[in-house]
């Protein structure tokens, strides 16, 4: 990951000199070690602007001539009633945020009733760190290449040695996640099955074993459904498989399968122009599972782990895959296909097979930007969860409100399953617009046996999702930190 500013601790001492940032309550009282003048200027500023501390507000003023500063920004956390719930990774974003080119930002931090605690102020340089991602690789010029990068941070804390210990764990999160970002962002022409698995490859620098399956290798295992979405495409499909062993020998693994379609055109049900190049997004949930095997493995995680990811390229063609035609998955399971434009679900079907029964893992989660029903059911604000497992569901549930990557269980039941019945095969790809997202993931669930499953719909999260204070980009590597907290909390021997 490449970052905008560089990031420094120091002892907590009061900033001497130039930008400083404070932290207050919404009682607006400044730690005991600020000078009289300096708390005077605050309290006048706040007074004239209306500044009431609520969680992540800012306020910007100047200090008075000769005191030794310039700028003084103050982060609001709130009501000190609410103090555990604060968002510390999103205050690091909203302190990012303030920092100007060229100019050191020192911020103290402590309040005027408690210090940060390490792992607190750790996660504030993690939120500084996504907040600062860009991807600009294909801009001539930027900010950094005229020399006007912001920075450097400086965080005063209490215990420099502990919060560094702290931050290195989260760097490996940080990486992950840009990683996906970058993923998502990259141009269809730049990225296609066999560059993404480069980057899967990449990982064995890390200690990941790496397989690359290529089509003979996919048409020998009897991969038909996920061959069937890119034969239109002159790229050749591709699946890895990314296993970290860094949990007890012979214990079951944690697995995480991610839709890796590089560009979705919807091949012969093809979709409209309008908005089109957002299909170069259509791999967002390979690309979290790439970041997340990347986070796993940088912090060495005490699990074993597989990540699986499905490559291919939905293209017209007089080749590609036709409505009416009916394929023979892996499992066995014929496929009537409706619409070629719900191909996800097919390369998700011959994968999530493949790994239940190569590695009888402790359950399987997929992601996938699978349905655009998904955001008309949730907007753009929560990632659409369905499992076969509640343990498994409630878990994922607890998991994104910690990290602040939620989920909305969505309801599964045999009625809906039945929905996707087909007259000629055994199940039909689209049952139509009625309760997309659900017959969807009932269409997965038949490919899981009786693995504890859960399907993550992320199609309105991972691109195009909302600005937030730790994201101000398209892709969002939504997931990353979720499923790293997941297992963590939970699957770490």
């Amino acid at each position: 990951m490449a970052e905008r500013f560089k990031i420094e601790f120091k002892p907590l001492t009061l900033p001497g000199a130039g930008d400083v940032a404070f932290l207050v309550y919404d009682d607006l009282v400044l730690p005991s070690t600020v000078s009289a003048d300096l708390a005077a200027t605050v309290s006048r500023s706040a007074s004239i602007e209306g500044f009431k501390g609520k969680a992540l507000a800012t306020m910007v003023t100047m200090a008075a001539p000769g005191s030794g500063h310039d700028r003084i920004v103050v982060v609001g956390l709130g009501p000190k009633a609410d103090a555990e719930s604060i968002d510390w990774v999103s205050l690091g974003g909203v302190i990012a945020g303030q920092m100007l080119a060229g100019r050191e930002l020192g911020v103290f931090l402590a309040t005027a009733a408690e210090t940060v605690k390490p792992e607190q102020a750790a996660d504030i340089a993690l939120g500084a760190r996504l907040r600062s991602y860009s991807f600009d690789r294909y801009k001539t010029k930027t900010a950094d290449k005229d020399g006007k990068t912001r920075g450097p941070l400086s965080l005063h804390v209490i215990d420099t040695l502990k919060t560094k210990k702290a931050v290195k764990l989260k760097d490996s999160v940080a990486e992950g996640v840009c990683l996906a970002r970058d993923l998502v962002n990259e141009p269809p022409n730049i990225l296609g099955p066999e560059e993404f698995a480069g980057y899967a490859e990449e990982l064995s620098k890390l200690g990941v074993e790496v397989e690359i399956l290529g089509e003979k290798q996919l048409r020998k295992i009897g991969m038909r459904a996920l061959l069937g979405v890119g034969q239109g495409s002159v790229r050749e499909s591709k699946v890895a498989i990314m296993r970290w062993n860094g949990g007890k020998d012979g214990s079951k693994p944690v697995a995480f399968i991610g839709k890796g379609v590089v560009f979705d055109t919807g091949g012969i049900s093809i979709k409209p122009a309008g908005g089109m190049e957002d299909m170069k997004g259509d791999m967002a949930g390979a690309a979290c599972v790439v970041g997340l095997m990347h986070a796993l493995a940088s912090r060495k995680a005490k699990a074993n782990v597989i990540g699986a990811i499905g490559l291919v390229e939905n293209m017209p063609d007089g080749k590609a895959q036709r409505p009416g035609d009916i394929v023979t998955s892996l499992s066995g399971q014929t496929i009537e296909i409706i619409n070629t434009d719900a191909e996800g679900r097919l390369v998700l079907a011959d994968v999530l097979w493949y790994v239940q029964d190569q590695y009888k893992p402790v359950f399987m989660i997929n992601l996938a930007t699978l349905t655009g029903a998904i955001l008309v059911a949730l907007g753009k604000e929560n990632a659409g969860l369905f499992s076969n497992n509640d343990e498994l569901a409630t878990r994922i549930f607890e998991a994104g409100k910690l990290t602040g990557e939620t989920v909305w269980r969505m309801p599964m039941s045999a009625a809906y399953d039945k929905i996707i019945d087909s007259k000629f095969a055994d199940v039909k790809n689209s049952a139509g617009r009625d309760a997309g997202s659900i017959t969807a993931a009932h269409f997965l669930k038949r490919f899981v046996n009786d693995t504890p499953w859960a399907h993550l719909d992320i199609a309105g999260t991972a691109m195009g999702s909302p600005q937030t204070e730790i994201n101000k980009g398209w892709a969002s590597g939504w997931g990353v930190r979720l499923l790293n907290q997941l297992v963590a909390a939970h699957y770490e021997k």
